[in-house]
């Protein structure tokens, strides 16, 4: 049987404030970085992302485990 499909997707943006649960401040502006099958591969994007934006420190990006949402009832994801 193959292993289950994951699905870590990368999104950031600019943040209202950098207190509290993170919110957007635009969420038209969100930027969609893409879906990725690991936790390594949306980590590189991530950082990439990160990198590219470290002057602006209400900028952020996060990796999304969207396969937990799809299955919230289904095995941990145990590769990172």
């Amino acid at each position: 049987m193959p292993d289950k499909q994951l699905l870590h997707l990368v999104i950031g943006g600019e943040l209202k404030s950098l207190e509290g649960a993170p919110e957007f401040k635009d969420l038209a502006k969100v930027d969609l970085v893409g879906a990725f099958p690991t936790y390594q591969d949306a980590r590189r994007a991530w950082l990439a992302k990160a990198q590219q934006t470290v002057d602006n420190a209400h900028m952020r990006y996060f990796i999304i485990h969207a396969h937990k949402l799809l299955d919230p009832h289904g095995d941990d994801d145990h590769t990172h």
